[in-house]
């Protein structure tokens, strides 16, 4: 049986973790704990100001002393140049601002207080430039593109430094990754939370690898046992990059409600449906009405970001504010299954090494 040394021992001597395992999440504190049981913890700046992600980054690096992290942005091409949310509205088809007033209506959601999370400022190249000075300026060790990996973005971390790592969910996606000098790549299959494309996990992942040649190859989407560790290894992943293990975990309760984290610990894979009414990018999430009512045959079709992002924003941090019970919704993948009682981060990595080393003792010959 492998120990825990031998697994993923190749990323893990590169990164100076003890194992194998990357874990995305919103919270610092989920980052911290991650980090510290471990693996490399990864933090969602996307929708993070540039000031908030200059605080973050002081904040894990405080928590975590010289152990390696990471911050992730959903970088895609085709954004505005400048931060104008009234030039962005004044573009919003009748039709949709229609729409979301009913909505409004039908559920009786009081404004929200301040503007939404994915409406306080457009994603553009204005503030994609922002939050890279903020993050070229910190100690970050790993710089990840959700979406994109922009040259200007990748060659600003390389000079610095930085580790680079782009996620990918095709095959075709690879060349441009490796073009860029992207240095390691996630492989996110369609069981992935929040943006996902169609091929699944344990399809898309081998052909990741052929692809990737030298490149290490990270397995995501649906990962949620040791399991799912050690059949990712069998493929040619030299580890996991996770998101939706730490959701319920008592270190992200900072970055959900009660309301979000009852649903997610009620929740099975079936639960989980692709959306494209959040950001107008597809989004893995738990089913509610929000995701069905885009889905109706009278609804519009989501627009594109940064469209949709202010057309529904300050709706969805109000749906948020005010707990709408059949509307609040969060990102997750399928293995969100595996997930249904409040526990630690600890105790999450601990036991997906136990079982991986487990699974891999019975693969092994």
């Amino acid at each position: 049986m492998k120990t825990s040394k031998q697994i993923g021992a190749q990323i893990c001597y590169e990164y100076n973790i003890r194992y194998p395992v990357f874990g995305f999440a919103h919270s610092v504190n989920a980052v911290i704990a991650i980090t510290n049981a471990g693996g490399l913890g990864v933090f969602g700046g996307t929708r993070s100001t540039p000031e908030e992600i200059e605080q973050a980054m002081c904040t894990i690096r405080a928590a975590v002393g010289d152990k390696p992290f990471g911050i992730d942005l959903v970088m895609p091409p085709g954004m505005p140049e400048r931060d104008d949310r009234e030039a962005i509205e004044s573009e919003l088809p009748q039709k949709h601002k229609k729409f979301v007033a009913q909505l409004y209506e039908k559920y009786q959601i009081p404004p929200a207080s301040q503007a939404g999370m994915r409406s306080r400022f457009v994603r553009s190249t204005q503030v994609e430039d922002q939050q890279l000075e903020a993050i070229m300026a910190s100690d970050v060790n790993l710089f990840a593109c959700g979406i994109g990996a922009p040259p200007r973005a990748m060659d600003q971390a390389k000079a610095k430094g930085k580790k680079t790592c782009a996620l990918v969910g095709s095959p075709h996606h690879v060349q441009r990754a490796k073009n860029v000098g992207v240095e390691l790549i996630v492989a996110q299959g369609y069981d992935a939370g929040a943006h996902t494309g169609p091929i699944g996990t344990y399809s898309l992942v081998p052909q990741i690898v052929d692809a990737a040649g030298d490149l290490p190859v990270l397995a995501a989407g649906g990962v949620a046992t040791g399991r799912h560790v050690a059949a990712a290894l069998a493929l040619g992943a030299v580890g996991v990059w996770l998101g939706t293990a730490w959701l319920v975990t008592k270190e992200h309760q900072d970055h959900l409600s009660p309301l979000e984290q009852k649903k997610l610990m009620e929740a099975s894979g079936m639960d989980t449906v692709i959306s494209r009414a959040d950001s107008g990018k597809t989004l893995r999430q738990i089913r509610s009405a929000w995701s069905q009512e885009w889905e109706a045959e009278s609804a519009p079709d989501p627009l594109k970001m940064p469209f949709q992002d202010i057309l529904v924003g300050d709706l969805l941090g109000a749906i948020d504010e005010h707990g709408i019970e059949p509307l609040v919704h969060s990102p997750a993948g399928q293995g969100i299954g595996w997930f249904n009682e409040l526990t630690t981060v600890a105790e999450v990595m601990s036991q997906l090494m136990k079982e991986t080393k487990i699974a891999l003792g019975k693969i092994s010959v």
